[in-house]
């Protein structure tokens, strides 16, 4: 996270490619902030059809690509910064701790010692890393080491070309979750955890100004919580979705059970209940590595984080003060855009502030 570094574009664009939909953001950079020029969020997955993963093709998202940037009116060939981010199991992220090394000598020992913490074979494995900081005390460095593959990075690399755009930066999804609190927010001293709840996994960071960086992904999202709803209450997929954005997991009023917040009432664990049992154990394991529990906050993010009654829930089941995150607290923006308030944008909007 290049919090320090000055911001030279005068706009940029935020591109965050997911599995169920693309979120663009067009921003403006002024003397001091941003201002939101314009955005645009289009699923990949026609209304009413059950996503499958591995139907999520490359070619499924070039198409939905280039309407988006036709009717935000910006010509591909004219966009002159564009950062946009990959994820999943062929990424990984760590915090490390080493030696002092000069620069000269870093890159390479980093190669070698990134095979010990990151799991993506060597030969297909690019590494990027930046120093956090070098302790007064111990002169050791703290590093955070990123990785993919080489295979991701062209397959992500073909679907901006496709769409007449010339890739720029591309960030890991989790350092781009917290660049979107850390350039966007006035965060106090402490721990933050950050939920970013997609379809199919929900990406989990810890993060804080001078805490040790955590990330995860979990693999529960939106499409399982559907298909809790699908089975609980004998639905179609079209009609359980229905469903979850209007009621989301509390029942109506007069059929609630007040000892819960959950409409799921089955006897295996449900999807939401998977993903706070997941969260609980990174957050003993967080406290154990780094000696650290000072946690102030949960912010929830991503398509799923909207769903009625499940901040209630998480923040119930954590005992962590648990909020929707609004991620153009801070922007200027138009007068047509002054209500909204999409959580889905926090990640494309923490990558088109991203310094160069």
């Amino acid at each position: 996270m290049a919090k320090e570094k000055k911001v030279k574009f005068k706009e940029s664009i935020g591109l965050d490619i997911g599995s169920h939909s693309i979120k663009m953001v067009h921003l403006k950079k002024l003397h001091q902030g941003f201002k939101l020029l314009n955005y645009e969020i289009r699923s990949t997955i026609p209304d009413g059809m059950e996503p499958v993963q591995s139907d999520l093709t490359s070619d499924r998202y070039a198409p939905v690509l280039s309407g988006m940037l036709k009717s935000m009116k910006i010509n591909p060939k004219k966009v002159k910064h564009i950062v946009s981010s990959i994820g999943g199991d062929n990424t990984s992220i760590k915090q490390i701790k080493t030696i002092f090394l000069p620069d000269e000598e870093l890159e390479s020992a980093l190669f070698f010692e990134a095979k010990k913490h990151l799991p993506i074979g060597g030969s297909e494995m690019l590494l990027d890393y930046q120093v956090i900081n070098v302790e007064e005390k111990t002169n050791n460095m703290n590093i955070l080491l990123a990785s993919c593959t080489k295979d991701l990075l062209q397959e992500h690399s073909a679907i901006l070309a496709a769409s007449g755009l010339t890739p720029g930066i591309v960030d890991l999804e989790s350092l781009a979750v917290a660049n979107s609190f850390a350039l966007n927010s006035y965060l106090e001293e402490g721990i933050y955890v950050i939920l970013n709840m997609g379809i199919f996994k929900t990406n989990m960071v810890i993060y804080g100004p001078k805490a040790k960086f955590f990330a995860r992904d979990v693999g529960w999202g939106g499409y399982h919580i559907t298909k809790d709803i699908m089975k609980q209450k004998k639905m179609s997929y079209e009609e359980a979705e229905k469903f979850k954005i209007e009621h989301g997991l509390k029942e109506d009023d007069d059929k609630a059970d007040s000892s819960s917040l959950l409409a799921l009432d089955i006897t295996e664990k449900t999807a939401v209940e998977m993903i706070v049992q997941e969260v609980k154990r990174s957050i003993r394991f967080y406290v154990k590595e780094a000696g650290n529990s000072d946690f102030r906050k949960l912010m929830l993010v991503g398509g799923s984080a909207k769903l009625k009654g499940l901040p209630e829930y998480i923040a119930d089941q954590i005992k962590l003060e648990t909020e929707v995150y609004n991620p153009f607290v801070n922007l200027e923006k138009p007068e047509k855009f002054q209500q909204k308030q999409d959580p889905q944008l926090a990640l494309a909007l923490g990558l088109a502030m991203r310094p160069e």
